[in-house]
């Protein structure tokens, strides 16, 4: 599996890039936006299977290459990287569509974590790049998980959720009723529970309630102060 690295800091991306390649995946770095949606659209040969992106880059602003690759529907997992502090910034990233976040500085051994818990979510076969089909369908009020097609409905419309979105909501689905810990649903999404993460995780829980009841509909993801999360209507 292929990982594409975009960061102006030759430093960073020198570093990242050998310890991804170390770690037994391929790797292409590049310093600009304009390469990095290059090789994202096929321009340069293979495309990534993953894409490492810096929100800082000196051409374009990397929310917008995020916003440019959502635009067209591509569900091609990104990791960010940011130096901005702000809770605000790193939200806004995940708004964007970035699959996960993490803030400069970093160590190697938590980004390759996250690299690979990122790829696990995608199979490759010798044509398509996809989730594998597993025939699970979970049905929790008017809410419809195919996890064989990667698809959420509630009420009959599409709930058009990021991969991430997705595999916080096929965890909550498969133990609908009963409460996830917030360790769990780390260690099962982002393979990795740290307290950075666990901040991101309260992010992507708000991104999907607010996809889940875009339509006006009742709340179905709940909050278990102080333990976790439950797939359940509001009692």
């Amino acid at each position: 599996m292929a990982v594409l690295v975009v960061d102006d800091d030759r430093a960073i991306r020198d570093a990242v890039m050998r310890a991804i390649k170390f770690d037994g995946l391929e790797c292409e770095a590049v310093a600009t936006a304009r390469e990095a949606l290059q090789h994202i659209n096929g321009e340069k040969g293979a495309r990534p299977d993953l894409v490492i992106l810096d929100l800082g880059l000196p051409d374009l602003d990397g929310l917008e290459v995020v916003r440019q690759v959502r635009a067209k529907g591509d569900d091609l997992p990104i990791l960010a990287l940011t130096a901005r502090t702000q809770i605000s910034d790193r939200v806004a990233g995940l708004d964007a569509g970035a699959d996960d976040y993490l803030p400069k500085p970093f160590a190697l051994p938590e980004l390759l974590a996250r690299v690979r818990a990122l790829l696990r979510r995608i199979q490759i076969d010798a044509t398509t790049t996809g989730i594998v089909p597993t025939g699970e369908v979970y049905q929790i009020e008017d809410l419809i998980v195919d996890c064989g097609a990667y698809r959420a409905t509630r009420n009959s419309r599409h709930c058009n959720l990021t991969r991430t979105e997705f595999s916080l909501l096929e965890v909550l689905a498969k133990n609908s009723g009963k409460v996830v810990p917030r360790d769990m649903l780390l260690e099962k999404v982002w393979g990795w529970a740290s307290p950075t993460l666990s901040n991101g995780l309260d992010v992507y829980i708000g991104y999907l309630r607010k996809k889940l009841e875009e339509g006006g509909e009742p709340r179905l993801v709940q909050t278990v102060r102080g333990v976790g999360y439950v797939l359940r209507l509001e009692e």
